[in-house]
């Protein structure tokens, strides 16, 4: 019993503390005052600036013209390590060929597994911008340029490039490798794990846990890869700065593309300690690209209610075309008879992922503070199923018809993080499966018996015709209260069937642990990260491409 007693309260302690997980609420319970679209629209205040890219066109500028003026060759490129100042694991090299080819490149490994190669894409020509990335941190790195001809002859030149010493916040995280097996590793030619953390600096490793990618500009929470192989990385103007609200379209060479920014006066803090939180975000956990473009984001709207709210914000003007407001679609009882945290704010849903459905234009969302993954119908905002361990006698009658109900021994979600849909197997219309990472914490509807003794990866089977669900996959259980995180985590199903799985807030966030394993449940790689600074844990972490086939690095074209 004192055991248990000691558990209890420690656990609760720490809930009190942390990043937007407090179950210590005031007495005064929320209005069910709501605010209109157009409310919300002006609150948030999304605009497209020119900020960031502006500062970077001199730059710029100087590239394109030793493009045109093409006096480097093969044999003796320009090269031009960290070349916008913030990737410094990553160069830039020009060069010019007297018949037209493509080219491709190769950092050497310190290892097996450990070497990148890309392909840079783009058209033949004779003027070659090769983004090089994947450098070793204050090492002399040997890279090859490899040369194909359009008349079917090659060559090749081996340059070296060397690099400076890691920032403090990455040089003093403590990397630990416990296992690898790289033949069964999920590592192709050029993919790295990368680590986002909840804020500083977001950085990549190799299957040895050598730092071989980061970017200097602080993230929260958001780093997501686009279509055309850039990525969105939520950041500040700089490092001292409290808020977080400048959306930055980037690439690995650290060329600002896009940026978005958000209004100052409408924010809130992710921590649960909000009265004392000196950092502030509106989109605060996730963001998702549209098959248009768009961007569909998590925010908060302004009001007393927090991380409840979805807008999508066009990526031609910045504006914001939509707004999905949750307090709109599920039941007032839920927000209104929740209590607020200290900071005076309702965090009744908290909703902490957004993933789009192409097959039937649907969202998927999980929201933490309701142990609750839900499936929403994107052109009308019609609930298409919802799935929490709230009985479904206790539902108003007309949404007990989309309650999924679950399989023996499926298990029920408690404060769960990442939902993400899988590859569509069957072809079937009516079903899905999604993945997502259980901190297995009862927040408000979780498991009470298995709260806080476990965290795991799971895999649902989604019948949305028999409206049931089926617990298919599972891993984590195993492993116990040592792997327990009652916030922050991550899931993801890689190429080869193994799945990446983010233990981040392990050992009440003094590490983050993260496994690979393969469908059997064999981990093939255990990474673990001593953190070296306060909310420097893995939020998630990524097994990621660097750099995409869809990417294209091309200064001349100065409004790509």
């Amino acid at each position: 019993m004192r055991k248990y007693l000691l558990f209890a309260t420690t656990f609760f302690a720490a809930f009190l503390l942390l990043v937007g997980c407090s179950q210590k609420k005031e007495q005064s319970t929320s209005s069910t005052k709501l605010l209109t679209t157009a409310q919300i629209k002006k609150n948030v205040g999304s605009k497209l600036v020119t900020t960031r890219q502006d500062d970077q066109r001199k730059t710029t500028e100087k590239y394109q013209e030793i493009v045109e003026e093409g006096d480097y060759s093969l044999d003796d490129p320009y090269i031009k390590v960290d070349p916008y100042g913030v990737t410094p694991l990553s160069a830039l090299v020009i060069f010019t060929t007297d018949k037209q080819a493509k080219v491709s490149y190769t950092v050497k490994g310190k290892s097996d597994g450990t070497s990148i190669t890309n392909q840079v894409n783009g058209d033949y020509s004779m003027t070659h911008q090769v983004p090089v990335v994947g450098l070793y941190a204050n090492y002399n790195n040997e890279v090859t340029i490899n040369v194909s001809y359009q008349d079917g002859t090659t060559a090749s030149s081996t340059i070296h490039i060397k690099t400076g010493s890691l920032p403090k916040y990455i040089k003093n995280a403590k990397i630990t490798i416990s296992k690898k097996d790289k033949s069964k590793m999920n590592l192709g030619d050029n993919q790295l794990t990368l680590l986002d953390r909840t804020t500083k600096e977001p950085f990549a490793v190799d299957a040895d846990g050598e730092v071989r990618w980061y970017i200097t500009d602080y993230s929260q929470h958001t780093f997501e890869e686009l279509s055309n192989g850039h990525v969105l990385i939520l950041t500040k103007k700089n490092v001292n700065d409290p808020v977080y609200n400048d959306l930055v379209e980037t690439d690995y060479l650290g060329r600002v593309y896009k940026e978005y920014n958000f209004s100052n006066k409408t924010k809130s803090s992710d921590s649960a300690n909000s009265a004392k939180a000196t950092e502030t975000t509106l989109i605060h956990h996730d963001i998702v690209e549209l098959p248009n473009h768009d961007l569909l984001a998590t925010v908060s709207d302004g009001s007393e209610y927090k991380e409840d709210v979805m807008v999508t914000i066009s990526h031609k003007t910045g504006k914001i075309v939509k707004v999905i407001d949750l307090k709109k679609l599920l039941p007032n009882s839920l927000y209104k008879n929740f209590k607020k945290g200290s900071d005076g704010k309702n965090d009744w849903f908290h909703q902490n992922s957004v993933e789009y459905d192409k097959n039937d234009n649907s969202i998927l969302i999980s929201g933490r503070d309701q142990d609750m993954i839900m499936k929403i119908d994107y052109k009308t905002n019609e609930i298409k199923w919802i799935y929490s361990g709230k009985p479904k006698s206790s539902w108003p009658k007309k949404y007990r018809s989309k309650i999924l109900t679950p399989t023996k021994g499926t298990s029920i979600t408690g404060g769960q993080h990442a939902l993400t849909l899988l590859n569509d197997e069957n072809g079937n219309p009516d079903s899905e499966d999604v993945l997502l990472y259980d901190n297995n914490v009862n927040v408000t509807n979780g498991d009470k018996k298995t709260s806080g003794k476990y965290s795991q990866a799971v895999q649902y089977h989604i019948d949305a015709k028999k409206m049931t669900i089926d617990q298919t996959w599972a891993y984590g259980k195993k492993l116990g209260k040592s792997n327990f995180t009652y916030i922050i985590g991550n899931a993801q199903r890689l190429a080869n069937g193994n799945t990446l799985i983010d233990f981040g807030y392990k050992n009440d966030g003094k590490e983050s642990n993260v496994i690979e394993v393969t469908p059997e449940g064999k981990q093939v790689f255990n990474l673990t990260v001593a953190n070296s600074a306060s909310k420097a844990y893995a939020y998630r972490a990524y097994r990621m491409n660097f750099y995409s086939d869809k990417y294209e690095f091309n200064v001349i074209d100065d409004n790509e």
